[in-house]
């Protein structure tokens, strides 16, 4: 469990007590705008996990080198690139530099204020000659500027006078050298990790223009291969009544800003560093460097006082329309909003970029985009704050050209979108848990038609969104394949028992690879093809000059919806009549079944212990996969089913992915496991704050993050929007007094409010909103909010499943199903190989 006397329960702030250097630290500390992060690296610049300047889509290329080449495989890498490090301004007085190794640190407290976006630090420390050193420094990154960061530092020597420097610097980490670079984390003995960034050998940054002009320092590159570009400035002002002189350094990977002041007792010493980043794919450097001053010049004009009120300005707003309040409970409260205040980072200024799996908090993953924005980030962004995820849909839309080479390289019509990616083109070298997810497509297309119902934007559907949607849909029609049952073929009706099938694919659950009708995989894509068909048919009729353009622009050929809809209706589901399940995939009850329960925790996460073809003759998840269908398509399966279902594959999730726990918290509430729910939310709420899967120092899980949001929403908050329509089915926790949340449906804002004996749902502003509870319907007007009285939280069931009521069952050839563990064969030696004379 998290150590509370470090961090102690604040509901608006996270307060750290102690000094550490660890990844972690310096994943929850960080701040970010979407475009631009700053790792919560302490400003002495000197011992860290990675010493941590990240930009959204900054990123060097690199062939890829399979073992073995076929034809199709991915070939070129992406990774995103460390920009050059402003955030060092290392303190010594006499001559000495702090060192917390040895400091006699007299007070130390870190604070990041949730409010105002600032992070704060407050350090006071004794020399050994007796001289009291405060040290106050903040840092924000500006939500209002996408291009600005401020770091502000005052340092006091208390009780004496003292000469102090301070070194300003900024440095090219990513290609730097000892104490510059700091220490990799292999270095470190972190071992393989698939999760972990790829690191390249060769310089990546080649300089390009580096100046200093006064207290004005700049650097600029060329990615070596990619061939993006970026420039960072930076500006130095200094407040004090101490005298004071400074010097400066540069070169092509280092700028110096030296103060040295003639401290006086009690007179502090105040330096601001604003700094401004920009990057492109195609502009020179010195444009950029040009774009850094002009940013500068106007906080200059501006002040630093306006950027800080402006800041906490915007997340004032950002809190009226995101925040989601749990009474009773500081402690998840701070966690709460420490997981909303990281999709922010992640996404707020992402302006048409994707959304990394790690925002800009770290290089885990490489910096690379997945479903995660789509499936779990989204949900938070459409409902919030809408124009970020039309952003982020455009990120998509901007992908299109690359994904329709992707198909075709494939043999598919339309597009597919690529696995894993940063400039479009797909990155994943391991096929089978890679390109095989095809999902990714209807993940795609469910992401947009959820967003675009409750918008409202059909402009942007018609503009740009069906192009998505068409593209994706082709891809499911020639995927896909049509088969007649074998006893009806001589029929002349045969065609309405034919059922579509999709073949060759990897669900969610990465543990499985390469399936035939992957549950999953079926229904988001019969939703797929049946959006395409309903936005398609709706644009002819009612936008008859848009659908023109669209067909225009996709070769749209008139019998294509029909096409979609009759596969879509002929959509195989599999589902055992014996074990009254849908199976994963049409293989996947043939497995051996993995006893999860006696599987030692030195063993766990299974994908750093067993090789994939181990895992992969089991029946064991890494994620839920069926659970997630349940849950995104809801409206097409029973309760009993769901019950059923979430009984069987529970006990065979191992949550070793962190996308796990929040689906499986929020069909746990539905079928009736509420404090099986109340566990799993907590599991996903804690994934970073806790370091529970032990990589929380490679960057916030930007996804679980999304999740939380939706498992408090949707989960416990009961909310669904199938078919665009509201509805509400609240599952409460027994000690929670109640849960508030804001949500934007179609241009109006509401309020809902959950406590144990009603449901309270007001509209802030815009037009009247229908919605149901529990099957009656009801309309929300402003100064007319509607109190629909509860008569329970729902069916309740203790405990959690097991595989004991299965431990009879018998697949469909009627042998038993057996749990067991994989075990080492210890019974013939493993030999060295025998030296050759």
């Amino acid at each position: 469990m998290i150590d509370r006397d470090r961090f102690p329960v604040d509901p608006w702030r996270l307060i750290e007590t102690r000094y550490t250097e660890d990844g972690v630290g310096e994943t929850l500390f960080g701040v970010g705008n979407g475009y631009l992060g700053l790792r919560g690296n302490h400003i002495e610049g000197r011992g860290a996990h990675e010493h941590g300047t990240f930009i959204n889509g900054l990123h060097e290329i690199w062939p890829i080198k399979h073992a073995e080449q076929a034809y199709g495989f991915a070939e070129v890498g992406q990774t995103i690139v460390n920009a050059p490090d402003a955030k060092v301004m290392r303190v010594y007085v006499d001559d000495e530099p702090i060192s917390f190794d040895d400091a006699d640190v007299r007070e130390y407290r870190r604070t990041l204020d949730m409010r105002t976006g600032v992070l704060e630090r407050l350090v006071v420390w004794e020399t050994p000659s007796g001289k009291r050193v405060r040290i106050r420094d903040e840092r924000i990154v500006s939500f209002v500027e996408r291009h600005l960061a401020i770091l502000n530092l005052e340092v006091v020597v208390e009780n004496s006078d003292a000469p102090v420097t301070i070194s300003c610097q900024m440095l090219n980490r990513q290609d730097g050298a000892g104490v510059y670079a700091g220490t990799p984390a292999e270095a470190k003995g972190a071992g393989f990790d698939p999760r972990k960034a790829e690191k390249i050998a060769d310089r990546v940054l080649q300089p390009a223009e580096h100046w200093q002009d006064g207290l004005r320092s700049a650097l600029s590159y060329r990615v070596s291969a990619s061939g993006m570009t970026v420039a960072v400035v930076a500006d130095h002002v200094v407040d004090t009544e101490n005298e004071f002189s400074a010097r400066t350094l540069i070169e092509s990977d280092i700028a110096k800003n030296v103060f040295r002041v003639q401290a006086k007792a009690g007179v502090p010493i105040r330096i601001t560093k604003l700094v401004s980043y920009h990057t492109s794919r195609g502009v020179p450097p010195r444009e950029l460097v040009d774009r850094c001053r002009r940013s500068l010049d106007r906080v200059a004009v501006e002040g630093v006082e306006v950027q800080f009120a402006r800041q906490a300005e915007w997340l004032a707003a950002f809190w009226e329309r995101s925040d989601v309040q749990i009474a009773g409970h500081d402690d998840l409260q701070q966690a709460t909003r420490w997981c909303l205040l990281q999709l922010a980072q992640a996404s707020a200024r992402a302006d048409g970029t994707g959304v990394a799996a790690k925002g800009v908090s770290g290089s885990g993953y490489s910096g690379h985009y997945f479903w995660d924005t789509e499936i779990y980030v989204l949900p938070f962004l459409t409902y919030t704050s809408p124009q970020w995820a039309r952003n982020a849909l455009r990120a998509r839309v901007l992908m299109l050209p690359a994904a329709r080479r992707r198909a075709a390289q494939l043999n598919e019509a339309g597009a597919l979108f690529p696995w894993r990616t940063i400039n479009g083109e797909e990155a994943s070298a391991y096929y089978a848990a890679g390109t095989a997810q095809y999902h990714i497509n209807a993940d795609v297309s469910f992401a947009l038609g959820k967003y675009v119902r409750a918008t409202g934007d059909d402009e942007f559907l018609r503009r740009e969104g069906a192009d998505v949607v068409i593209e994706t849909a082709r891809l499911w029609a020639t995927l896909g394949f049509w088969r007649v049952a074998r006893d009806v073929v001589d029929d002349a009706d045969a065609d309405g028992i034919s059922t579509f099938h999709i073949h060759g694919v990897t669900g969610p659950d990465e543990y499985t690879t390469v399936v035939n009708d992957n549950l999953y995989t079926n229904v988001m894509a019969r939703y797929n093809l049946r959006y395409a068909a309903k936005v398609v048919r709706e644009m002819a009729e009612a936008h008859p000059e848009a659908y023109a353009q669209v067909v225009e622009r996709t070769r749209l050929r008139p019998d294509e919806a029909d096409e979609w809809e009759r596969a879509a209706e002929a959509m195989f589901i599999p589902y055992s009549e014996g074990l009254g399940i849908h199976p994963q995939d049409s293989l996947f009850l043939e497995r051996e079944v993995w006893d999860l329960a006696h599987t030692p925790a030195s063993q766990r996460p299974l994908l750093l212990h067993f090789h994939p073809l181990v895992i992969y003759r089991f029946q064991v998840l890494k994620q839920a996969d069926v659970v997630l269908a349940l849950f995104l398509q809801g409206n097409h399966f029973s309760l009993e089913e769901k019950r059923a279902d979430f009984d069987y594959y529970d006990p065979l999730t191992t949550g070793d992915s962190t996308l796990s726990a929040v689906v499986q918290s929020i069909l746990a509430a539905e079928v009736g496991y509420q404090d099986l729910a109340r566990e799993y939310f907590e599991q996903s709420l804690f994934v970073d704050l806790h370091d529970l899967h032990h990589n929380a120092a490679d960057g916030v899980h930007v996804a679980s993050a999304g999740g939380v949001w939706t498992a408090l929403v949707s989960g416990f908050g009961g909310m669904r929007d199938y078919a665009g329509e509201l509805s509400f089915d609240p599952r409460l926790p027994a000690d929670w007094p109640s849960l508030s949340y804001p949500l934007r449906w179609r241009g109006s804002v509401l309020q809902v409010t959950l406590t144990r004996d009603a449901l309270r749902v007001e509209v802030r502003s815009g037009d009247p909103v229908p919605f149901s509870v529990r099957g009656d319907a009801f309309i929300a007007e402003v100064d007319a909010p509607v109190v629909v009285p509860l008569a329970d939280q729902g069916p309740v069931i203790a405990g959690r499943p097991t595989l004991r009521p299965f431990q009879d069952a018998v697949r469909e050839d009627g042998t038993p199903l057996a749990p067991t563990v994989p075990v080492i064969t210890t019974a013939i030696p493993v030999l060295d190989a025998a030296p050759i004379d």
